[in-house]
C-alpha cells in the first residue's frame, strides 16, 4: 500500500467521525513483563545520581523505513523503557531533581506520548496514549507529544541538562515528523547550538574520553573527519584542532558542555544504572538466555552437513519464538568453515554447510532483553584433531577468565587473561612465535556487558556484583594465514554470559553445551526438527 493510500484511508476514517479506540488492551498477554513500580524505581534512581537543579531530557528512536511504505518493526530507545516502560515513538520523557511548582501542584517528571488515532490504530496497532501512560506506567503527568511545545518548562534555569545524543527523524513523513518537532522544541528551549547529527556525536565523544594522555591519538583519530565543511564550520572542534593541547581541551569541554548540554553526565549515570541489574531484570534476562542456550542445543541435534547456514538460523529462530521472545537482540551470525573466520558474519547465504565448523552467535531477546550465546559445532557431529585443539584452547580460555568474575576484580584483567591463555596456546601449538602475534588469530576483546543492549551499557572498572557480562574468546583463522595450512578456515568462538557474584560468577547459558565431548555428544540425539519433511520447490 502506498503511503497516499493510507493517508486517504486515515482523513476517511476521520471524516466519518469515528472516535472510537480500536481495542485499547489485547488479551493473552506475557505476565512477566517489567511492572510500573520498577521503572518508577528507576526514575528514582536517576534523581539520586543527579546534582541540585537538573532534568534529565530522554527522546524516543525514531521509526526507520524497512521498504517504501513499511517501517521495520519499532525498537524503542532502552534508556527511555528503563525509566518509564513506555515502547512507541515520537515520544519524550523528563525527569527533574527536585519537584517543580505549577500554581498549587508539583510533579516531579513528565512523559509525552503519541496521541490516540482510532484511523491509524486499525491499520499499525494498538497505541498507549495519555490515558494508558498514566494507568498503566503510572505517571501522574502525561501529556500528548503536540503539547511539548507550549508545555511551561524553561531548560535554561537548570543548571544541568541532561540528555543523550539527539535522534534525527531520518523518514520525514507526517507519522514521523513528530520526533523531528520535539527535538526542535527541546533545542528551543534549551538554547541549544544548532550542528550536525555526526558533528555532535563527536564532540560528545572528546567529551567523554578524551584525556590530556590520549589527545594526540584522538586528533589522529578525528584527522579525516576534520576536513569535512560541518567539522570545518564548528568552532569548538577548530580550536582543538589548532592547539590539541591539555589547556585547551579542558576550555573545549566547557564549551561543549555549554552549547550542547551534558551529554557526559548522561551516559555516566545511566551506565551506573544500567550496569548492575535488579532481580526483576535477571529474571527476565535469565529467560532471554535460556531460551538462547535451549536454540543452540537444538541446532546440535539437528546440524547436518546438507544443511544451509539459513535453515539454522530458522531453527533457531523456531525455538526463540516457541518460548515466547520477540526477536533475536542482533543479526544472526550463522558461519560455516572461512564464514566462521568474519567477526560479524550476518549474510548466513551458504546453502550447504559441507563437513566444517559451523560458528552460531545468535541469542534471543525477551521483553526488550538480549542474550549473548555462542557456540561452535561440528557439522558432521566429530571435531578433527585441528579443530578439537583450537576449540579446547578456546575453552580453557573462558575456564580461566570464569575465574575472574566475582566483585572486586578489575574489568581489564579479563582481557589480560584471555590475552595470556591464547597466545600461550598458538604458539604451543606453532601458529605463531611470539604472544604480540596472538591479535591476528584473536582480533576482538573477551567481554562486554549485556542487558537492554547487547553491548549494554556498564562500567569498566572492577567488576560488581549483578553485572551481566559475556565471556567470549575466540580463535579465528583465514585461509593464507602464514601458518601450516592444516589450521586454516577453522574458526572458534565460545560465549556464555555470566552474572558476577560476591565470591564468583554464574553461567547463566549452561544448557547449551560447552565441553567438545558434551557437543559432540549432543550430536547424537534426536532433534525435535528430525521428523520434519517439507515438499521441494518446483
Amino acid at each position: 500500500m502506498t503511503r497516499s493510500i493510507f493517508r486517504a484511508l486515515v482523513i476517511l476514517l476521520a471524516l466519518t467521525g469515528s472516535n472510537r479506540c480500536f481495542g485499547q488492551t489485547a488479551e493473552n498477554l506475557p505476565t512477566d513483563y517489567l511492572s510500573k513500580e520498577f521503572h518508577a524505581g528507576r526514575r528514582q534512581a536517576l534523581r539520586n545520581l543527579m546534582p541540585a537543579n537538573s532534568v534529565a531530557v530522554i527522546f524516543s528512536y525514531p521509526e526507520q523505513v524497512f521498504s517504501n511504505d513499511v517501517n521495520y518493526v519499532y525498537h524503542p530507545n532502552p534508556d527511555l523503557y528503563y525509566f518509564s516502560g513506555y515502547k512507541e515513538p515520537n515520544s519524550v520523557l523528563l525527569v527533574f531533581k527536585e519537584m517543580q511548582a505549577v500554581g498549587d501542584s508539583s510533579y516531579n517528571e513528565v512523559l509525552f506520548v503519541r496521541h490516540r488515532d482510532a484511523g491509524r490504530e486499525q491499520w499499525t496497532g494498538r497505541r498507549l496514549g495519555v490515558e494508558g501512560a498514566k494507568s498503566q506506567l503510572g505517571f501522574k503527568r502525561a501529556y500528548n507529544s503536540e503539547d511539548f511545545a507550549k508545555f511551561p518548562v524553561d531548560f535554561k534555569k537548570f543548571a544541568n541538562v541532561y540528555y543523550d545524543v539527539l535522534p534525527e527523524d531520518v523518514t520525514g513523513d507526517g507519522s514521523t515528523g513528530e520526533l523531528k518537532k520535539l527535538v526542535a522544541s527541546f533545542k528551543t528551549k534549551a538554547g541549544i547550538a544548532e550542528t550536525s547529527r555526526q558533528v555532535i556525536g563527536d564532540l560528545n565523544m572528546i567529551a567523554r574520553m578524551a584525556t590530556p594522555q590520549n589527545i594526540g591519538r584522538f586528533m589522529a583519530y578525528f584527522k579525516d573527519k576534520f576536513g569535512d565543511e560541518d567539522h570545518k564550520n564548528n568552532p569548538i572542534i577548530q580550536q582543538l584542532v589548532a592547539k590539541p593541547d591539555s589547556v585547551t581541551l579542558a576550555d573545549v569541554k566547557a564549551k561543549i558542555a555549554a552549547a550542547y548540554g551534558d551529554n557526559t553526565g548522561f551516559a555516566e549515570f545511566t551506565g551506573r544504572l544500567r550496569g548492575v541489574k535488579t532481580p526483576e531484570e535477571l529474571a527476565v534476562l535469565k529467560k532471554a538466555v535460556e531460551i538462547s542456550s535451549l536454540a543452540h542445543l537444538e541446532v546440535m541435534k539437528s546440524v547436518k552437513p546438507a544443511m544451509s547456514e539459513r535453515e539454522v538460523e530458522g531453527i533457531m529462530t523456531y525455538v526463540h519464538k516457541r518460548y515466547g521472545a520477540e526477536d533475536e537482540g542482533y543479526p544472526p551470525i550463522v558461519g560455516a568453515g572461512a564464514n566462521g573466520c568474519i567477526l560479524h558474519y550476518e549474510e548466513n547465504s551458504a546453502t550447504k554447510i559441507n563437513n566444517q565448523l559451523l560458528l552460531m552467535d545468535v541469542g534471543a531477546e525477551y521483553h526488550g532483553y538480549s542474550a549473548d550465546v555462542t557456540r561452535t559445532v561440528p557439522a558432521n557431529g566429530k571435531f578433527t584433531e585441528e579443530q578439537k585443539a583450537i576449540y579446547q584452547l578456546v575453552y580453557d580460555a573462558q575456564e580461566e577468565i570464569f575465574k575472574l568474575c566475582k566483585a572486586g576484580v578489575p574489568y581489564a584483567s579479563l582481557e589480560q587473561k584471555s590475552v595470556e591463555v591464547l597466545s600461550a596456546g598458538l604458539i604451543k601449538l606453532g601458529i605463531i612465535k611470539d604472544a604480540s602475534e596472538v591479535r591476528k588469530y584473536y582480533p576482538h576483546g573477551c567481554s562486554h556487558h549485556l542487558g537492554l543492549d547487547v553491548h549494554d551499557k556498564g562500567g569498566r572498572g572492577n567488576l560488581e556484583e549483578n553485572w551481566v557480562i559475556t565471556v567470549e574468546p575466540g580463535i579465528y583463522i583465514p585461509a593464507g594465514s602464514p601458518c601450516d595450512k592444516k589450521w586454516w578456515n577453522i574458526g572458534v568462538r565460545i560465549e556464555d554470559d555470566v552474572q558476577i557474584g560476591k565470591d564468583s560468577g554464574t553461567i547463566l547459558s549452561i544448557d547449551a553445551p560447552r565441553k567438545w565431548q558434551d557437543v559432540e555428544k549432543a550430536a547424537t540425539e534426536k532433534s525435535i526438527f528430525e521428523a520434519a519433511k517439507f515438499p521441494e520447490l518446483k
